[in-house]
């Protein structure tokens, strides 16, 4: 029986986070450059999306490039943005078959002005699509983010929009990136690697995380539904015992 047998899809989780972790590795195994691992990449994000369509899952939030990556080489850093903008162009028609509709998050302004206007034209194209939505997390980071909300929470505190004892976690969340997005109930990594790499901070406070060795570009729709059904198998308590959950 296939794991997407066994899932009970009553009991998706409506948010998954993903860190695409190890596409570098892949292409060096390969003997290639690191920009072929990022490439082959691509087609473990198109299974990976649909897959999750497929399901039912109603978020999809994918850790496409951190505000540390603006450190890599030049080269990389370039063919990446380069990478960026015809994967954008070349995947809007199938977000538009799949319903899916193209989210982002981060410091979007940074990126190079071809890119930002190549995303924001997507974004706008697949606006009316519901089945999905899929969100992009580009020049991001969690500590920029919750920086970038504690300025424009004081910022409204001086104006008086906001007050001091106003301010609560749900209010503070209302000035995230994600504030139209529930928080993750699962977070998935790749590569082997154990970190959440400064990856929504605040919003995985609460999910399940599943660390798989398999190099992103390897990443197909049947690993997304094992990790789904190893999600399903865990008792999610919030601080409460066992006997408060039942």
């Amino acid at each position: 029986m296939s794991f997407k047998e066994k899932l009970n899809l009553e009991k998706l989780p409506q948010h998954i986070a993903v860190i695409m972790d190890g596409n570098g590795r892949w292409a060096k195994e390969k003997g290639k450059l690191r920009v072929f691992g990022h490439k082959n990449g691509v087609l473990a994000v198109r299974d990976t999306v649909e897959g999750a369509a497929e399901l039912g899952v109603k978020n999809l939030t994918l850790y496409a490039f951190s505000t540390e990556n603006w450190n890599r080489p030049k080269l990389e850093v370039t063919a990446l943005m380069e990478l960026l903008v015809s994967t954008i162009n070349k995947e809007t028609k199938t977000l538009m078959d799949n319903d899916v509709r193209l989210n982002a998050i981060g410091d979007l302004k940074s990126l190079p002005s071809r890119c930002y206007k190549e995303l924001q034209e997507a974004i706008q194209k697949t606006a009316g699509n519901k089945r999905l939505t899929l969100t992009l997390a580009l020049s991001y980071s969690a500590r920029w983010e919750i920086t970038d909300a504690t300025k424009r929470i004081a910022t409204d505190v001086a104006k008086g929009i906001v007050k001091e004892q106003d301010i609560t976690e749900q209010l503070f969340s209302s000035y995230l990136s994600t504030h139209n997005l529930p928080d993750p109930e699962l977070m998935i990594r790749t590569s082997g690697e154990h970190r959440i790499s400064n990856y929504l901070l605040w919003q995985l406070a609460y999910a399940e995380l599943y660390f798989m060795p398999k190099l992103w570009p390897d990443f197909r729709r049947e690993d997304l539904y094992e990790a789904i059904y190893n999600y399903q198998q865990r008792e999610r308590r919030f601080g409460l015992t066992s006997e408060q959950i039942s």
